[in-house]
């Protein structure tokens, strides 16, 4: 993608969110210094996806998590993650047992 294709005052990113059966993903023009939340905000995923709740979901950039007043950086992957169903290490614990 070449510079010229947005102006300098803005960043591209993307939106990512998955459920079991949807992958959605968004690529945004966003001002600088626009922050995670007002990614997500602009995405329409919360009205598409009544099940995100931004006080309970995590989000994060490229896997790692981060909070959402977190400033966006030129080619940023926000993504927001579904709270776990089963706790990891209960997970490998029950399979532990039954070994």
């Amino acid at each position: 993608m070449a510079d010229h294709a947005h102006d300098a005052g803005d960043l591209i990113v993307e939106v990512a969110y998955a459920t079991p059966s949807v992958q959605a993903l968004i690529m945004l023009k966003m001002p600088l210094g626009a922050t995670v939340q007002q990614a997500i905000e602009a995405s329409g995923f919360l009205e598409r996806f009544p099940d995100i709740d931004l006080a309970v979901n995590s989000v994060g950039i490229f896997g790692k998590i981060c909070g959402l007043d977190q400033a966006l950086k030129p080619a940023d992957r926000v993504e927001i993650y579904r709270p776990l169903l089963h706790d990891p290490k209960d997970a490998r614990r029950q399979r532990a047992v039954k070994n």
